[in-house]
């Protein structure tokens, strides 16, 4: 089964900073044109405006038309796209320059009926072909670098959770190989829990995105298995403020942390300790965080920092820089958070 494809060659123009982006083009464009017809004639504000006025209701009827157009251009190959959305432009610079000439002419008091054709009007809809073929060119040259851009990142999820899985299938199986013998009751359920957890982990997280609860539920698997090695010692505090079913990240992204904190902040403990894991929503981002005991100087966490990192990789692909991965060493406590914005 083919995908679809996922073309956004056109930028959405009918956003407010992309109105902004044109209107300010536009002007300087008609700055400059301005300034090079001083070559053969005087400076003069009146044309300034004229030529601003032009280059204005231009730019921003073809931006309105392509805008207007974009989800079924953005259908079509990207030289075909970019062929209609300069042909847009062109047949809109010919449109008004003939109304224009038609107004000035409407408005020259006692001048003579001038004929609509004139060589300014081939002069602009080639300078508007010229312009447009320059953007779409840059439009395209954006477009494959998006692309390469995805592929790439796509590559480094997959092997960074190729990374994340040797480590929790080693720990998992002693867990299981330890209750065997003792239990086989709960060494079956941990069978159970542990092939829940892997039939999660095997789909491409590199493509997919799974809700916070369903996170959640790998992680209180994982912290069962946990516990029947524990026994007591361990103690998950879930305090989830938000709903968790409209909350999405990658695939294995809260596990990895409960594993760290289970390994390096209750283990080392003869008394154990309370785990907390929570999310909220603060200022439009969405923050989820895990807390466990400081170990002190029996364990580090070290092990922490190759965690971190993948989760950063793997969050930034989908989120770009606005993500945030910190660690916040206390003097009793140990806590990892991330941050990203929510959608």
């Amino acid at each position: 089964m083919t995908e679809p494809r996922a073309n956004v060659f056109l930028p959405n123009l009918c956003t407010t900073r992309a109105v902004l982006v044109v209107v300010v083009v536009s002007e300087l464009m008609a700055i400059v044109i301005t300034l090079v017809a001083g070559y053969f004639e005087p400076f003069g504000i009146e044309r300034l405006a004229l030529t601003s006025l032009f280059i204005q209701w231009v730019g921003l009827t073809s931006a309105a038309v392509v805008c207007h157009l974009r989800d079924r251009l953005n259908r079509l190959p990207s030289a075909w796209s970019a062929l209609a959305v300069v042909g847009l432009v062109v047949l809109d610079t010919l449109a008004f320059s003939l109304l224009a000439r038609w107004l000035l002419g409407w408005a020259a008091e006692g001048a003579a009926v001038r004929p609509l054709w004139h060589w300014d009007i081939l002069s602009n809809v080639l300078i508007a072909a010229i312009v447009a073929g320059l953007i779409m060119r840059y439009f395209y040259v954006q477009e494959q670098l998006r692309l390469k851009e995805r592929a790439e990142l796509r590559s480094r999820i997959q092997a960074l959770q190729s990374r994340i899985r040797p480590h929790f299938l080693f720990n998992s199986m002693n867990i299981i190989a330890t209750l065997v013998r003792i239990d086989p009751d709960a060494a079956e359920q941990a069978v159970e829990d542990l092939s829940r957890l892997f039939r999660a982990s095997l789909k491409d997280s590199s493509e997919h995105q799974v809700s916070l609860a369903e996170e959640l539920s790998l992680c209180e698997r994982y912290a069962r298995i946990e516990g029947l090695r524990l026994g007591d010692r361990l103690r998950v505090d879930w305090r989830v403020e938000l709903d968790p079913e409209t909350v999405f990240l990658p695939l294995l992204t809260l596990q990895p942390l409960l594993e760290n904190a289970i390994y390096h902040g209750i283990q080392p403990l003869a008394e154990g300790g309370v785990v907390t894991v929570h999310a909220r929503r603060e200022g439009g981002r969405v923050v989820i965080g895990v807390r466990n005991p400081h170990p002190g100087c029996e364990s580090g966490h070290r092990g922490n920092r190759m965690a971190l990192d993948n989760i950063r990789h793997r969050l930034e692909a989908l989120h770009g820089a606005a993500v945030r991965v910190e660690s916040l060493d206390e003097q009793q406590h140990y806590e990892v958070r991330i941050s990203y914005p929510s959608d």
